[in-house]
């Protein structure tokens, strides 16, 4: 799972990053408001840890920006404040959750697996976009009434894609996602791949965002 941390206090952001990624997660961190924004925007995340006191621009304003421009990943709000305006703000800008400073990092990880669990249990065993039809569970993919065969990892980058579907998905993201982030060939296999996936689908739902990577279209 890939996750931001936007904190501008370095060393807890650092002991955040560490501490998650020895639990197995991926992590990006920004110091500040806008960085983060910019983050959460041209990235895929599974969750997004954000404090609220930031520099240039605060917590809830990031917030607030990620939810106008469509972006639905997971929020997580920190503050050293503790009081239940401070959580109704921050949940009436769109968090999902909300954990006061100091807490139990053990807790805090917990809430992110929740998090991320609730978000991908959104998703039905059958996805559909436009014509086309994912079948999760049993990892078939159909255009109208024609079954369309995918390999194992044509399926796995379209269900990225799809579970991101009006979003830019980067190459990077995928990569790191479908294969890992320890993954040292050639970024053109994601381009392999997704020309594959639009013979096979013979659709238009996958558009190419330049200098950006791909985005399924959302009807």
């Amino acid at each position: 799972m890939r996750v931001l941390v936007v904190d501008d206090e370095v060393r807890l952001a650092g002991a955040l990053k560490r501490g998650l990624e020895a639990e197995g997660f991926t992590v990006d961190v920004a110091h500040d408001g806008l960085d983060g924004l910019w983050y959460a925007t041209e990235h895929a995340y599974d969750a997004v840890v954000l404090d609220i006191m930031l520099p240039r621009m605060n917590g809830y304003r990031v917030c607030a920006a990620l939810r106008e421009r469509g972006i639905n990943t997971p929020i997580l709000m920190l503050t050293a404040k503790d009081g239940e305006f401070d959580e109704a703000e921050a949940l009436d800008t769109g968090a999902d959750d909300f954990l006061s400073k100091p807490f139990s990092y053990v807790v805090l990880v917990a809430r992110l697996r929740a998090l991320v669990r609730r978000t991908r249990g959104q998703f039905s065993t059958d996805v559909v976009v436009g014509p086309v039809r994912l079948n999760l569970a049993a990892r078939r993919c159909s255009v109208g009434d024609r079954e369309v065969v995918l390999t194992t990892r044509e399926f796995a980058v379209f269900e990225y894609l799809v579970r991101r579907a009006g979003e830019v998905v980067s190459k990077r993201d995928i990569l790191a996602n479908v294969w890992d982030e320890h993954y040292e060939g050639p970024e053109n296999v994601v381009e392999v791949h997704v020309h594959a996936l639009r013979r096979k689908l013979d659709v238009d739902v996958i558009e190419t965002i330049r200098g950006g990577g791909y985005r399924v279209r959302v009807p």
